[in-house]
């Protein structure tokens, strides 16, 4: 019997990895079954740390230019290939690195994003992996770009200043300082934005308002977007500025569709389910296991467990979910591919001792287990 199993991460208790071993030591207590354990993300916060620790990578370091022009500690990982770098832009650019009373979409640049896919061109990788939420800026991506060696200038040939104040000032675009390696790269961006980069549906109207944009920028900032995106429409040839995922983090869908190379955009969860191959893994496999903090209506809507159940469909594989905690509404999930779903929690306790890592992995065990015995029995048969 082979068993898969994909958990994503139970934030503040588990990560990815550690949730599958637990499942797996449950399930090697009761049989033989072969269990391959993948590590799991939606491509937002923790993606980096579940890959990194799921296939064998390392973390690298690196100071870069802040949101808001301050330097920072930007970390992101080169997995075993030493090939394919993983990184959140939000590292460097995200609106948790400037206090709310700072926030200035006007100034805030991505610029230390292209500083860190530059650092690892460096280190030899030429495959990227990129989240691209929670970002503090609204400048279409122009910082990573000038950070990419693309020369954005105005009329009189200057560098455009960082944000997007100088976005409708632009007269040039330029790539001969683009490095050549660049060119060899592809990039997986992980956007769960659906959002065009202009308009009352775009980067500036949607998301700006929790940057900082006031209610009367709205129309000014967004008319400096367009602008931008008409000096490139003029520069590349290419018009993606209505283009789903163009307005995720601050335009910088837009940058990344228009100026990198072998590039696409993705559901976070579809980028790291194509980098971990689960569905390799799948197609031969009797049984699926998946799981998260916590189960109900809203896992429906593109979370880890419905994604990995959606893979396992296509084979005709059962699939198991077991979760923290389980809500009322979360028989939603059976009809969304989940066949039977179990929380872990034994007894009444507080929500602090169920957190507690120690006690969350025995508890992952010992469900697993149960129903793994629940198993042998209606099979009739060991598993082996």
């Amino acid at each position: 019997m082979k068993v898969v199993v994909a958990m994503d991460s139970f934030k503040g208790s588990m990560t990815s990895m550690e949730a599958g071993n637990a499942a797996k030591a449950g399930i090697e207590r009761v049989c033989g079954a072969e269990v391959v354990v993948k590590p799991l993300a939606d491509g937002g916060e923790g993606t980096t740390q579940a890959l990194v620790e799921g296939l064998g990578g390392r973390y690298v370091s690196v100071e870069v230019t802040g949101p808001m022009g301050r330097k920072v500690q930007a970390r992101y990982g080169i997995l075993g290939d030493e090939r394919t770098a993983v990184m959140e832009m939000a590292e460097a650019s995200g609106i948790l690195l400037v206090k709310a009373e700072e926030r200035d979409p006007s100034r805030a640049t991505t610029y230390g994003v292209g500083e860190m896919i530059l650092d690892a061109m460096g280190r030899g990788c030429r495959k990227f992996l990129v989240g691209i939420g929670g970002s503090a800026t609204s400048e279409g991506g122009t910082g990573m770009l000038q950070a990419l060696g693309y020369q954005i200038a105005d009329a009189d040939g200057e560098p455009i200043r960082p944000g997007l104040l100088d976005l409708d000032r632009i007269v040039s675009i330029s790539a001969e300082k683009v490095p050549e390696a660049l060119k060899e790269c592809s990039f997986h961006i992980a956007c769960d934005v659906k959002n065009p980069l202009c308009g009352e549906n775009g980067a500036v109207y949607i998301f700006g308002p929790q940057k900082g944009v006031k209610e009367e920028e709205k129309q000014v900032f967004d008319r400096k977007l367009k602008h931008f995106a008409d000096r490139t429409q003029e520069f590349t040839g290419k018009d993606n500025r209505m283009a789903e995922g163009a307005g995720a983090a601050g335009g910088l869908g837009f940058a990344c569709l228009s100026y990198l190379p072998n590039v696409e955009l993705k559901p976070g969860i579809e980028v790291v389910l194509e980098a971990v191959r689960l569905e390799q893994e799948i197609r031969d496999a009797d049984l699926v296991l998946t799981g998260e903090g916590c189960l109900d209506g809203q896992t429906v809507m593109g979370k880890v467990p419905v994604g990995v159940a959606q893979l396992a469909k296509k084979y005709g594989v059962g699939v198991l979910a077991f979760a923290g905690s389980v809500t009322g509404d979360a028989g939603a999930c059976n009809t969304a591919g989940i066949d039977a779903f179990f929380p872990i929690v034994r007894g009444v306790t507080t929500l602090e001792e169920a957190m507690a890592s120690k006690r969350a992995k025995e508890n992952m065990t010992l469900s697993v287990e149960q129903v793994f015995r629940m198993i042998q029995i209606c099979t009739s048969t060991s598993l082996h």
